[in-house]
């Protein structure tokens, strides 16, 4: 049974950091690519950051610089460390595999306010 439970999220303000974690079971991890995604109110959902089985990474524009990706395959977790934390990046945050097409977690929530 695939399971993607994602935490870590919270309020804080402009310039702040966050750092997301996925647990991930039910496929092998370390055959997946993982990735995050974000959904905020009234917005489509859209991809913030992906790691292939090898490590290499890529981000959008919109992101690059500020969050990474990263992955421990030990203990079938992928993380999103998010720096310099901007208003716009408020959003649910969901973490997604390649090895589980289709299924989405509960997300977490990472809102950016002064």
């Amino acid at each position: 049974q695939v399971q993607l439970v994602e935490s870590g999220g919270g309020s804080v303000q402009p310039g702040g950091s966050l750092r997301l974690s996925c647990a991930a079971s039910g496929f092998i991890f370390s055959d997946a690519v993982m990735s995050w995604h974000r959904q905020a109110p009234g917005k489509e959902r859209e991809w913030v950051a992906v790691i292939t089985v090898g490590g290499a990474t890529k981000y959008p524009d919109s992101v690059r610089g500020r969050f990474t990706i990263s992955r421990d395959n030990s203990k079938n977790t992928v993380y999103l460390q998010m720096n310099s934390l901007e208003p716009e990046d408020t959003a649910v945050y969901y973490c997604y595999s390649n090895r589980a097409i289709g299924y989405w977690g509960q997300g977490t929530q990472v809102t950016v306010s002064s």
